[in-house]
């Protein structure tokens, strides 16, 4: 039967083609703007680490003096997850975690070995040992370093796959001499391409939240030692001596643990308490503020989805519910045009349940259709996204579950515009319309 009324339907679509048109344009125009901003809307909102981003961590501390009173709001709005270097390596060295690292990042400047090459600048992030399995950063030749490298400040570095092709033609340069910022280090590990969007460890350290991601990894004290600065630094004394961060009133690093088991959040937060009210008897602290936000709850503090995007978002979909009763509209006409038909089916044994699934299949037709459109309205408002200043604007591309979800939204939202006219369709009684044939 189903291919009964498939028949039935397009013999319907060539008998009123202006109709046809008009609801496959509406529904196409409507789809085209929703899957646009969805997309936009989960690129900004994905979950970059959605295997364990309910472990991930990241604490935060209020280190301002005493005369400073911020609602706790405020001070993570301004301060993010940014930590004095002091305490960053007091959690760490307390290894009450499964893993920790502390990140920052700095501007590396890379001296190619090629004759006549040009230096040039690329993202450098100076962290410690765990950053790799904490991240599960994935490696093409070699490894990460040790905590042993970390105590040592052993010149080592881990680069990214495309800084690899851009200096060895992408061959194994694990042992190779990288200059970075006029200082050799050994190259010990070259990654496979890896970006996480958005790349959360880098928000509030004054990175980009999307992009390519990074070229080099360093040693956070190798780094600091040559002299290499932080890109953010927050300081909360106007003595501060930039060139000692170690030891100055000031934040700039990131501390990220990573906790075996969601529930142990509970007995970390307990911990962190203790460190705050610690370093508040040593007079380090001022205030007893303390927050300890997941990956997730974190991306979301730090407002990284635009509230525009989800405006935009929600907007689109307003537009597609006017598609969508158009479209019921345009199907109760040609219902109406079409009561002699029904009347004539019903007369010759058809059930109300026959006439109703002729006219839902029928009205999915139409939501394929519209789908098929409303890809390629997505695609091009997708084009003019990535024409945008915004540094996520290269990333607006259809991937495969949005261009799934474009036609099961099509769908959807063509059955629901064909329940009305398919429900007026199937009560239609036969023997007035038999009368005036």
């Amino acid at each position: 039967m189903f291919a009964y009324y498939l028949d039935l339907a397009l013999r319907s679509f060539k008998r009123n083609r202006v109709l046809t048109v008009l609801m496959v344009l509406a529904l196409g125009l409507g789809i085209g703007a929703s899957i646009t901003t969805l997309t936009v809307l989960k690129l900004l909102s994905g979950d970059p680490m959605p295997q364990k981003s309910a472990r991930l961590f990241t604490p935060e501390l209020n280190p301002f003096p005493a005369a400073v009173t911020l609602p706790a709001e405020k001070v993570w709005q301004n301060f993010g997850d940014l930590l004095s270097y002091t305490d960053a390596m007091n959690l760490l060295r307390a290894h009450r975690g499964e893993r920790q690292a502390v990140m920052s990042l700095t501007g590396a400047k890379i001296a190619p070995k090629q004759p006549n090459a040009h230096p040039f600048f690329s993202d450098g992030v100076m962290t410690t040992a765990d950053f790799f399995s904490m991240f599960d950063v994935p490696f093409e030749y070699g490894s990460g370093w040790s905590a042993a490298d970390d105590d040592s400040r052993a010149r080592v570095a881990v680069i990214a796959a495309t800084l690899n092709d851009k200096l060895f033609g992408g061959r194994n340069s694990v042992g190779q001499t990288l200059r970075v910022n006029d200082h050799d280090y050994r190259i010990i590990g070259v990654l496979k391409p890896w970006a996480p969007q958005p790349r959360f460890y880098a928000v509030s350290l004054g990175g980009h939240s999307y992009g390519k991601g990074d070229a080099v990894f360093m040693p956070l004290d190798s780094a600091l030692a040559d002299k290499m600065g932080p890109q953010n630094t927050n300081c909360w004394s106007a003595e501060a001596d930039m060139d000692h961060l170690q030891t100055a009133p000031c934040a700039f690093v990131a501390f990220w643990v990573e906790l075996q088991h969601a529930s142990d959040a509970a007995a970390y937060r307990t911990f962190l308490s203790n460190y705050v009210a610690q370093q508040v008897a040593l007079g380090r602290f001022h205030h007893h503020d303390a927050a300890m936000p997941d990956l997730m709850g974190f991306l979301g503090q730090q407002q990284v989805v635009p509230n525009d995007a989800k405006l935009q978002t929600n907007l689109a979909f307003g537009f597609l519910l006017i598609c969508i009763v158009n479209t019921v509209g345009l199907l109760l006409a040609k219902c109406l045009r079409r009561s002699r038909e029904i009347g004539v089916r019903r007369a010759l044994g058809a059930t109300r349940q026959a006439v109703f699934a002729q006219f839902m299949v029928e009205s999915g037709m139409v939501g394929v259709a519209g789908g098929v459109l409303g890809l390629v309205f997505a695609e091009l408002g997708l084009w003019a996204i990535r024409q945008q200043p915004a540094e996520y604007a290269k990333l607006a591309h259809l991937d495969p579950s949005m261009f799934i979800a474009t036609f099961v939204i099509a769908l959807v939202a063509s059955l629901i515009a064909g329940l009305l006219p398919a429900w007026r369709a199937c009560v239609v009684a036969p023997a007035p319309q038999l009368k005036s044939v």
